[in-house]
């Protein structure tokens, strides 16, 4: 079961992706991809760190997430990714202007393979004007392809808003 749940900032999609974990009752692994970079993204990071169980095991990967997927797998649990889109951002930012499709590419490749539940998080970027830098387009055309290709793998999607999930897709 491969899930992709959506959402705009603060919308709520981190929550509910771990409390979809929790009610699956299942031994979970939670893949962090933020780098904590400057104070503010350390405020961010340490407010979910607190916000989810103790007991979960925490990987923090910010550019190999396929590798780390493999590495984790097994069947009887779940792994939980937040978020695609600072994976994303990461790859984007490295200095390989090869990594960020070598990696996308490899995650598409992985994910059908996996034993575990999956539930991948990301932020919906699409619905807002188009923005005026070359990067920030770039990174807007990057996430919605990556949501596009994961939306079609993915057995239930969501879209998170003010806390609220909307069923996009969901193929039990």
């Amino acid at each position: 079961m491969l899930q992709l749940i959506l959402g705009g900032a603060r919308s709520g999609k981190s929550r509910l992706a771990e409390q979809t974990a929790k009610e699956t009752g299942l031994s979970v692994i939670y893949i962090a991809t933020a780098q904590a970079l400057d104070a503010e993204m350390q405020q961010r990071i340490a407010h979910h760190q607190q916000q989810r169980p103790a007991h979960w095991h925490v990987y923090e990967e910010p550019i190999y997430l396929a590798d780390r997927l493999l590495q984790c797998d097994q069947a009887n649990q779940l792994i939980l990714v937040d978020c695609l889109t600072l994976w994303l951002t990461n790859l984007l930012l490295a200095e390989d202007s090869a990594l960020q499709q070598q990696q996308m590419q490899k995650l598409f490749e992985v994910l059908p393979q996996l034993q575990s539940q999956i539930i991948l998080v990301s932020n919906e970027t699409g619905l807002g004007v188009v923005p005026m830098g070359e990067i920030s387009r770039r990174f807007v055309d990057e996430a919605g392809r990556l949501h596009q290709t994961l939306g079609q793998l993915a057995n239930k999607v969501m879209f998170c808003v003010a806390g609220f999930p909307m069923i996009l897709k969901d193929e039990k």
